[in-house]
């Protein structure tokens, strides 16, 4: 057991259902991997599919939202957070849409090079949701074509003359790179080669094309920005590029010959990625009209096989309703281990029967804790430490449980506030919609002061109550009992939720921390500032739970459903 290496352990249920959905080289439906923080949901894509999903005639195409956030990245030496992604500094949408698109367009160029996509194909994708002879036109007279151009000329007529004269501007060299021609160069006849330089060229000029006609709506975008309204036409526009490059992968597919996919990790960064332009539509307008388009691809024509992987419990139940009905998507819930499971992997490999007694009663079967765990007891610090005959394994297990304190609890507990303290500001403006403020509702009468530490006093009340309300209901709640959602227009449930230490699950529908350390954590919290309220808070706090109090008891996580 000492300085064994950590292994990656099969999950043979789950992985069966995520390759028979893979190995379909269209499908009618996108498929959203969701689950809480450290369940191994990124370790399973990475370590135990991607290799194998790039063998043969398969081909995954891996986009990483989360790669350009460099503090909280394993790219970069750091490790995925805890807390939500939207208390990082998030990257700008035109990085995330470009990361995107040059993972689609290598896609391409790899179809192009096994001949299933041809410039006729690229063509008639095009046309048939575009009217490009205008832009056409303008691209022939920026190659400086001195030869006038009828108007009765066909688009097909076009696109053949706007090939021919981007080929000659594009460098030969590139395009021979692209295609790997000094490999295979001297296999292939000369109608062939001139075959893939055309793809590629073709290819080039539907961007171009694209990207002209988006030139062309930066103002009506603009516009839109500052209005604060919605046009999906706008929002589509600045999608075509990439939803063109899904649609001809799509049809290109073939069993047996070529089987592209697409996997999005933390597809829930593009829906907050920050806008630096305004000639772009905001984040997440581009993050719904990409998922629509998937949705409308794959339901009409059948689309290449995308999964979604995302740990925001938005995706888990509220995103099914937004885009349409609850099995728009095919949902995968994972929640890691069960205690059992994880009991029969951990035990004797890499922690004592005693070892993992503490474990499981403090932190959880939650893999990503027993890999910091056990990271920390392989430690010099810990050798150290047990070389002390006063200390025990429960001490390093206390430390790690105030790391997870000081770093990611308190921080996010002090994020939350701030949307609590944005929600009394929004409620005594007239922004927060009635029904929210029904009567009876705890959050009912925010200060009418505009002082912000009555503002800040208020929203710690509102929290520890709604905190309280949870120990109470032992920390499991079913937000969907009776259909009544009520949970979810509590402001303190969704500012847990949007800093990530809350999931809603989707099935069972349970409202939980997302681990049992982080939930020990919560407790500790709740506790702590009860002793730091002054005596007139405490009152303010008591009368609060006696005459306005939470009670989530009646919504209680059933018998039989526990999932951690």
């Amino acid at each position: 057991m000492v300085n064994k290496a950590w292994k990656i352990i099969p999950r043979p249920l789950l992985e069966t259902i995520l390759n028979n959905h893979a190995q379909h080289h269209r499908v009618p439906q996108p498929l959203i991997l969701h689950g809480p923080r450290g369940v191994g949901k990124t370790t399973l894509i990475l370590d135990r599919f991607l290799g194998e999903w790039n063998k043969g005639p398969h081909l995954t195409g891996y986009v990483d939202f989360a790669q350009s956030i460099k503090d909280h990245h394993p790219n970069f030496d750091g490790s995925f957070p805890w807390y939500s992604w939207s208390s990082c500094e998030l990257p700008s949408l035109s990085s995330c849409q470009t990361q995107l698109e040059n993972c689609l367009e290598s896609m391409a160029h790899k179809g192009i090079k096994l001949g299933t996509i041809s410039s006729h194909q690229i063509f008639t994708t095009l046309n048939k949701w575009h009217g490009i002879n205008t832009a056409l036109r303008r691209i022939l007279n920026q190659n400086a074509s001195k030869i006038a151009i009828s108007n009765k000329v066909s688009s097909s007529g076009l696109w053949d003359r706007a090939v021919f004269a981007l080929s000659a501007r594009f460098n030969a060299f590139e395009i021979d790179g692209v295609l790997d021609f000094e490999e295979k160069g001297k296999s292939l006849s000369i109608d062939e080669a001139s075959y893939f330089k055309e793809a590629i060229v073709a290819l080039r000029l539907a961007k171009e094309v694209i990207k002209m006609q988006q030139k062309w709506r930066a103002n009506a975008i603009a516009d839109l920005n500052r209005s604060g309204r919605f046009s999906r036409s706008l929002a589509n526009s600045f999608t075509d590029w990439p939803c063109l490059l899904l649609e001809l992968l799509s049809q290109a597919a073939e069993i047996g010959h070529f089987q592209p996919k697409l996997v999005i990790n933390n597809v829930e960064i593009l829906r907050n990625a920050m806008l630096t332009d305004d000639s772009k539509v905001c984040g997440s307008m581009y993050h719904d009209s990409l998922i629509w388009r998937i949705i409308a691809l794959g339901a009409n024509e059948r689309c290449l096989p995308v999964i979604l992987v995302t740990s925001d419990s938005y995706y888990s139940y509220q995103a099914f309703m937004d885009f349409g009905f609850p099995d728009i998507f095919v949902s995968r819930e994972t929640f890691g281990w069960t205690p059992q499971e994880a009991k029969m992997h951990m035990v004797t490999d890499y922690f004592t029967h005693a070892e993992w007694m503490v474990i499981d009663d403090v932190l959880g079967p939650n893999p990503r804790h027993l890999f910091e765990v056990y990271m920390l007891k392989q430690s010099n610090c810990y050798q150290k430490l047990m070389d002390n005959e006063a200390s025990t394994f429960e001490d390093i297990v206390d430390a790690y449980l105030a790391y997870l304190q000081v770093t990611v609890v308190n921080p996010s507990m002090d994020k939350a506030l701030s949307f609590l303290q944005k929600f009394a500001i929004d409620a005594r403006s007239g922004k927060i919609l009635e029904h929210r403020l029904h009567f009876g509702a705890p959050w009912r009468h925010p200060p009418s002061s505009k002082d912000p530490t009555i503002c800040k006093e208020w929203a710690k009340i509102q929290l520890m109550d709604f905190v309280q309300s949870l120990v109470n209901a032992e920390f499991g709640v079913n937000y969907l009992a009776d259909c009544s959602l009520e949970i979810m227009d509590d402001p303190a449930a969704v500012a847990l939720v949007e800093v990530g230490l809350l999931y809603a699950q989707r099935d069972p529908s349970f409202f939980r921390p997302i681990s049992k350390g982080i939930q020990r954590c919560l407790a500790r919290w709740l506790v702590q500032e009860r002793m730091q309220l002054s005596y007139q808070n405490l009152l303010q706090y008591l009368w609060q739970r006696i005459i306005r109090g939470r009670s989530y008891r009646h919504l209680m996580l059933q018998v039989g459903y526990d999932k951690y």
